[in-house]
């Protein structure tokens, strides 16, 4: 077993909340009943981590979180070893996993102990880099779609911010899902890998007329919204739905988006469990499933990472930790 010869390993994390991500050499997590330990070859930089390192995520969630503290909520990578009572996996199985605010440690590490109903075999032809940065994203998108908006075949769904993590994976699975999307992006880059990844229709929020083009789109309006960003124009968007739709927002965006008369909004968290990580890979599916990695850093980059994303970038970062 990896974790029987390496006892320490390479990690980015804080010694207080607020603080810098700095790197660190702490122990190898061990994985107690129910968990797997990942060596962790992906994880994804999530625009949520900052909210985290100022101490968001504890604050919520109640928790008395020990330093050093390890960010990363997502990652990939390959089992070395499994607690008692662990039957889904074995050693060498190549894994992407999930786990927010992780008391063991999150994925910005070699190594990650996490509950073994948060990880599942890789699906389909998905590298280990694009899984790493694709469970809390997918996760949201397919919670929204499929729980919140209860999306069904023929329906028109809007995907706000289509370009962005949780938005270009949403664009797929509603197309999985039987949808035609109307999907809403950020400059032509963003437009662009819109279209390919299946959007029957695609416009840039900042450059052209949302509402007049949905109308285009679906004379009687939208049926149901995704929004994945907030402001002026994400209210302005919701004007392209019908008397009666529907509109769902993950929690954490900012501004949250502003009802109006004859729409039902909803915010939700994303889901996470076996039975929720099931019905993602089946949508997944073995067909050509994009997450797209805009750019990748070394561990030791880690400062970077975290200043990437507040630019303009497609689809999501990644961190490579071994």
């Amino acid at each position: 077993m990896t974790s029987q010869t390496q006892h320490t390993m390479n990690a980015a994390a804080i010694d207080a909340f607020g603080g810098a991500v700095v790197p660190h050499m702490l122990p190898v997590p061990q994985p107690g009943p129910g968990e797997v330990l990942i060596r962790v070859e992906s994880a994804g930089v999530g625009a949520w981590d900052p909210f985290e390192q100022q101490g968001g995520f504890a604050k919520m969630m109640g928790g008395k979180p020990t330093f050093p503290y390890v960010l990363g909520s997502e990652g990939a990578g390959t089992v070395v070893d499994a607690g008692p009572q662990v039957r889904a996996f074995k050693k060498g199985d190549r894994v992407y996993a999930l786990a927010l605010a992780n008391p063991k440690g999150g994925f910005y590490a070699e190594y990650a102990a996490v509950k073994a109903e948060n990880a599942s075999l890789i699906p389909g032809g998905l590298t280990i880099e694009q899984a790493g940065v694709m469970p809390v994203d997918a996760m949201t998108a397919l919670t929204g779609l499929d729980d919140i908006l209860g999306l069904r075949s023929g329906e028109t769904v809007l995907v706000f911010g289509a370009s962005g993590g949780i938005g270009h994976l949403a664009v797929q699975l509603a197309k999985r899902m039987g949808a035609r999307v109307f999907a809403v992006a950020s400059g032509n880059d963003g437009v662009a890998l819109a279209k390919r990844l299946g959007a029957d229709v695609a416009v840039d929020g900042h450059q052209q007329d949302v509402v007049a083009a949905a109308r285009q789109f679906a004379a009687g309006g939208i049926d149901c919204a995704l929004l994945t960003a907030g402001g002026k124009q994400a209210d302005h968007a919701i004007e392209c739905l019908r008397d009666g739709g529907r509109v769902a927002y993950p929690n954490g965006v900012e501004p949250a988006p502003k009802a109006r008369p004859g729409i039902k909004i909803r915010n939700y968290d994303g889901g996470t469990g076996s039975q929720n990580i099931a019905r993602l890979n089946q949508l997944i599916g073995d067909k050509p499933f994009e997450v797209h990695v805009a750019r990748t850093f070394p561990l030791n980059q880690v400062a970077e990472a975290l200043k990437a994303l507040n630019e303009h970038y497609l689809g999501k970062l990644a961190l490579k930790p071994a």
